[in-house]
């Protein structure tokens, strides 16, 4: 399959072809959805992209007695954790329209399990976060976690003590998902576009991995095609995993419009912060279009190359060549940067995100051109469209939230550039893959041109 240039005027980010179309269905059917109020003291029912900022508000206002809080996606609202049974603190959160549940462990008590974590089993292969559903922090471990490994992980759950946390076994293993058939290239690897942002000196960029932009410097919309961006700060590993790339020509329009496939893009609004409970889609070019739910906030991540901290978790499968790739909300909230996990979209598995907003405030950039209003490339999704399929949206996964976060001691992101960049060396033989996967609405690669 040929590439084409990417035009130099407008741009509307695109991360791949669409291989789950059923997902395409769900997005915005209840975009403008109103929320329903009743007396002021009832439960009221949240969209989405409204419980972050309910619940950040009330965090501020009951202090120690917070306990962390997710979205019901069922009945639409939003519950917050409380410690003890202080009247004055439950009417605060029924007179926000939320819920209160009251649970054992404080957000202090969990934090310091979660210190004793990163202490004591910051082992390459595992991963934990608070489940605030069940009040406790879980701690996964994959293939490659056995043995004295495992022994160790295992005590030191059991000794954080009873009902404080929980150690569970995961098939696949984790890594970031670099490697594959991808809609931007880099030397040898391959990853997917995020969206697109106005850096900090109003010049045109995009967000995509951190280990994508540890790896190489200069990228393309394909893989013999010269380069259009360059990476201008890179994070990985340690305290998040994103990366702000700049266009090499000034003059790119960069809007903001998720590319799904089949003629049809979403227009994102706006940066909003993942909800445990929410339900998330993901574009990846290797495997399109999937949705799922979050299940985790501040997770640590500790990858073969270091570890990272303050990511998203969730269900949402993803493969090699996702990397970098869009996590965003049916409303269109700009959510999460695809980083890495274990399993595959056969099979499925855990997959972590760079929250938007914390790469937003890092690099100093905003979300496209500045212009809200900005028109998507393909048009509109629609959500009346047959798309052989859909997903089925009441499929709800634990939450999580991992308030220990903090930046890795285990390696320099100096240091990983090579391992990011070794990982795709099989990024060459694949070019193939990723031409034949470019969707509807492509130009072959991972940006597509607006009229």
């Amino acid at each position: 399959m040929s590439h084409k240039r990417i035009p130099k005027r407008k741009a509307a980010i695109a991360v791949g072809s669409v291989a789950a179309l059923g997902a395409a269905a769900l997005l915005l059917p209840h975009a403008n959805a109103s929320q329903s109020h009743g007396d002021d003291a009832a439960p009221r029912t949240f969209k989405a992209t409204d419980v972050s900022g309910v619940a950040n508000m009330l965090a501020t206002q009951l202090g120690d007695a917070f306990a962390g809080s997710y979205y019901d996606a069922a009945k639409k609202q939003l519950v917050i954790n409380v410690v003890g049974n202080n009247s004055n603190v439950v009417n605060q959160i029924e007179q926000a329209g939320a819920v209160a549940h009251q649970v054992q462990n404080s957000t202090s008590a969990l934090q310091a399990a979660a210190k004793t974590l990163k202490a004591d089993a910051t082992i390459p292969g595992t991963a934990w976060a608070v489940d605030p559903k069940t009040n406790q922090i879980q701690v996964t471990a994959d293939s490659t976690v056995t043995g004295g490994k495992w022994n160790t992980v295992e005590s030191t759950v059991k000794n954080l003590g009873s009902g404080v946390a929980t150690l569970k076994k995961s098939s696949g293993t984790f890594k970031t998902f670099v490697d594959g058939g991808d809609a931007i290239f880099g030397g040898n690897v391959r990853c997917s576009l995020g969206f697109n942002v106005t850096a900090g000196d109003g010049t045109p960029a995009f967000l995509t991995a951190g280990h994508c932009g540890v790896a190489a410097a200069k990228w393309s919309d394909s893989q013999t095609g010269a380069s259009i961006a360059t990476v201008d700060q890179a994070t990985f590993p340690g305290n998040g995993d994103f990366a702000l790339v700049k266009y090499d020509d000034p003059a790119t329009q960069t809007n903001s419009a998720v590319n799904v496939g089949n003629g049809q893009s979403v227009q994102i609004n706006a940066a909003v912060d993942a909800t445990v409970g929410t339900q998330v889609f993901r574009m990846g070019s290797t495997t399109g279009l999937h949705n799922g739910n979050v299940t985790g906030l501040d997770a640590t991540v500790n990858y073969p190359e270091g570890t990272v901290t303050g990511l998203i978790q969730t269900d949402v499968c993803a493969e090699a060549g996702d990397s970098g790739g869009s996590l965003f909300t049916q409303d269109g909230g700009a959510v999460g940067l695809t980083s890495g996990g274990s399993g595959d979209c056969t099979a499925g598995g855990e997959t972590f995100f760079q929250p938007v907003t914390t790469a937003l405030a890092a690099v100093g950039a905003t979300l496209g051109a500045g212009d809200a209003g900005a028109g998507a490339g393909a048009g509109a999704a629609d959500p009346s469209a047959s798309a052989g399929g859909a997903a089925d949206p009441s499929a709800s996964a634990g939450g999580a939230a991992d308030p220990s976060a903090g930046a890795s001691d285990a390696a320099g992101a100096g240091d990983q550039a090579g391992g990011a960049a070794d990982q795709s060396g099989a990024a060459g033989d694949q070019s193939g893959a990723a031409g034949d996967q470019s969707g509807a609405g492509m130009n072959g690669s991972g940006v597509v041109a607006t009229p």
